[in-house]
């Protein structure tokens, strides 16, 4: 029986990665690219390379089925972070929490993520009826994207070696003041597999296409003032696609003692929306690899670099040179707490660098 159920894991597994590339309609390139941003300042630390080793409350937007790491530990697990773009601009926000299950190999979670713009001057009201400004008729909104992801993992035992699924389902509400909104929904697949001190893992997101469906709200005298003022009308409705995207990593653990350890991880990044500026740039599969390296010393101090987003860009005389992200980052933990920094930029020539801080806190029950 269990091998009858782990086939039919396998077989719906791979009817998905082939219902993924059906085609449904056209998609929007950089659709929900806010979920592309990252969780965690550990991870920005180490150039976003850690799909094969999630291993914590976060593995539910990396990679769901690295939740399984938790199994065993009764325990709650508590992620938030905060970090700004753009000079302050934009505004992310990430809490997640994990939780067991009474099944003895199952793992679930929740990802709570907001990226926003606010603070917006709306002056579609700047005019009074005679024609006169009154700027005390301005007012101001948010653009914000949100998304809530459940996640489920549990372990498949292969051998000697354990295999790890997972998976999410995703609710994205997003919204621009008054005037639209939209709701999405979508679902993401991992595996992680462990022999050794080698690690593997994938994650496909959106494999069924995620489909946000916008609808515009724009009251009738807001409409008056963009046809005034030579603006056309955007449709009352609408149907934005987000086409599947995949990250595969290897990793490798490097035991030089009880106290001192070396982790290095190498990800591929996999778009299949189009041609993207990435290494290897091609229609419809754009790929973009990511290096990240983590040295533990006593469960104590992790010390972080790595790189990624590497881009080809033109100087002002026309020279074309590669662009990447590098980032770096310590992590400490400090009793049933884990305070990570990262120092990290957007890769290009203009070197907008952002501090990233995130907590992590495990809550064990008390012993009886």
């Amino acid at each position: 029986m269990s091998y009858f159920i782990r086939q039919t894991q396998l077989l719906l597994f791979f009817a998905l990665c082939l219902f993924a590339f059906l085609p449904f309609g056209k998609s929007q390139k950089y659709s929900n690219e806010f979920l592309s941003i990252g969780v965690g300042a550990g991870a920005h630390a180490q150039g976003l390379a850690v799909t094969a080793r999630a291993h914590d409350v976060t593995a539910g937007y990396w990679n769901p089925a690295g939740l399984t790491a938790l199994i065993g530990e009764e325990k709650l697990q508590l992620s938030a972070m905060h970090a700004e773009w753009f000079a302050g601009i934009g505004k992310f926000d990430y809490l997640g929490i994990s939780l067991p299950m009474s099944q003895a190999e199952r793992r679930i979670g929740l990802s709570l993520i907001r990226f926003g713009i606010d603070g917006i001057p709306n002056t579609l009201s700047l005019y009074e009826a005679d024609g006169t400004v009154n700027y005390d008729n301005i007012v101001e909104f948010s653009a914000a994207d949100y998304a809530i992801i459940g996640s489920y993992a549990q372990f498949l035992n292969i051998g000697e070696n354990k295999l790890s699924i997972g998976g999410n389902i995703k609710v994205i509400p997003r919204i621009i003041g008054t005037f639209a909104r939209s709701w999405g929904f979508g679902i993401d697949l991992g595996l992680q597999y462990k022999t050794g001190a080698w690690q593997f893992g994938f994650t496909g997101r959106d494999i069924t296409n995620t489909f946000n469906s916008w609808k515009i709200t724009f009251t009738e005298a807001e409409k008056q003032v963009l046809l005034a003022t030579g603006n056309e009308l955007p449709p009352l409705s609408s149907l934005e696609l987000t086409r599947p995207s995949f990250q595969l990593g290897v990793a490798r653990q490097i035991t030089f003692s009880e106290q001192l350890s070396l982790s290095a991880e190498m990800d591929v990044f996999i778009t299949t929306d189009g041609q993207r500026n990435t290494l290897i740039s091609g229609k419809p599969f754009s790929l973009d690899p990511a290096l990240g390296i983590e040295l533990t010393y006593h469960a104590f101090l992790f010390l972080r670099a790595g790189i990624n987003r590497f881009q080809r860009e033109f100087k002002a005389d026309g020279t074309e040179f590669l662009s990447m992200r590098p980032g770096i980052g310590v992590g400490l933990q400090l009793g049933s707490f884990l305070i990570d920094y990262a120092y990290t930029d957007f890769g290009n020539s203009q070197n907008r660098y952002a501090h990233i801080i995130s907590l992590r806190m495990d809550m064990k029950p008390r012993k009886q």
